[in-house]
């Protein structure tokens, strides 16, 4: 019987301008290594995660293959497309003949600009995933409020969470999913939002960690290097 496994795809195809840097955020050096590295590294040393592909910009191919000449497992590198959900759809037909025939039964998709996931959290959410088909990580967001009109505060708004990645989802729901959004022009917020208007797969929640911050503007960068460096 063929073995099956999860696939950590990370996502290193957008140009991250808030930053305020010319190269790819992904790439800009943090604790001694590049960003998308400690993403990789992290995925490569989490059980059950037995494929890596890594989504890029094309311009940014050079330094993709610095990246994953250093890391200890092999790293596939697939072509991103013009939005966050075109390249999701990219990986996903790269793995395609291998969701088909069962080797890959479950992907995590995760933001190459968040390089704190650890692979506790990775474990945690490919868990959930293999037992109720979808698994997304998050923080209570006891400081959301919900508005009663076009300049009024109504309150804190009960339940709320802020979403992180990775996220996970059976294979073949997923990319099953992700055709059907592609072939009717629809682009969701993130992977989620796409498999809850097109599958009937239950997305559950997961604890996420306050160390998994996204690198979006310059003092990101320091915060992630201390605790990298602790």
């Amino acid at each position: 019987m063929r073995e099956s496994t999860a696939a950590g795809v990370v996502l290193a195809s957008g140009a991250g301008t808030r930053v305020g840097a010319a190269l790819n955020k992904v790439y800009l050096p943090v604790a001694g290594r590049r960003v998308v590295a400690w993403s990789l590294d992290a995925f490569a040393a989490a059980p059950g995660t037995g494929v890596l592909v890594l989504v890029i910009r094309p311009e940014d191919a050079p330094l993709a293959e610095e990246v994953v000449a250093e890391l200890p497992v092999p790293v596939e590198i697939v072509a991103g497309g013009p939005t966050r959900q075109a390249s999701e759809l990219n990986a996903l037909r790269h793995l395609a003949p291998r969701i088909a025939d069962g080797t890959v039964d479950s992907v995590l998709l995760h933001d190459g600009a968040r390089p704190l996931v650890k692979p506790e959290l990775i474990s945690a959410v490919l868990e959930r995933t293999r037992e109720d088909g979808g698994a997304v990580p998050g923080l209570a967001a006891d400081d959301v409020v919900s508005m009663a009109g076009p300049d009024t505060v109504a309150g804190p708004l009960p339940g709320a969470i802020r979403v992180q990645t990775p996220q996970g989802f059976r294979a073949r729901p997923l990319l099953a999913a992700y055709e059907q959004a592609a072939a009717e022009g629809f682009l969701g917020t993130d992977t989620a939002s796409c498999m809850e208007r097109f599958s009937t797969l239950p997305v559950r929640w997961v604890p996420g960690s306050a160390e998994n911050v996204k690198i979006t503007y310059p003092h990101d960068l320091a915060v992630a290097e201390r605790f990298l460096l602790r």
